[in-house]
């Protein structure tokens, strides 16, 4: 069986549709909520490292819309690292690892993919 973790807040729509996506399956899964645990720093570097940071910092959120505009100028990775570790809820929502496989948003051709499905 794969090891997955989903990544996100429980009252999240899309987070809500993954879990139910992976529970209609029987598949089990760890759910990390950014509202009680937080981020590692480790974590969104391995991400950003991998992905990038612009398709993990969510900018439409309202969390990011209302930052001191200072902030929300001249974002790099270290930056959005910056802030994604201060604002958990400022990344995209659900991230799933599966296996160290890291999908940002919901994608379920992906999940199946990715388990064989």
């Amino acid at each position: 069986m794969a090891d997955i973790t989903l990544y996100g807040i429980p009252n999240c729509d899309t987070v809500k549709k993954t879990r139910q996506w992976f529970e209609k399956r029987q598949i089990s899964y760890a759910f990390h909520d950014y509202k009680k645990a937080g981020i590692d720093r480790e974590m969104l570097e391995l991400w950003v490292l991998e992905k990038g940071w612009e398709p993990i910092l969510n900018k439409r959120g309202t969390t990011f819309r209302g930052l001191p505009d200072v902030l929300k100028q001249d974002i790099d990775g270290d930056k959005a690292i910056m802030l994604m570790v201060a604002h958990p809820e400022m990344i995209k929502r659900p991230i799933v690892d599966i296996d160290g496989e890291v999908i940002i948003g919901y994608d379920s051709t992906a999940y199946e993919t990715l388990l064989g499905l």
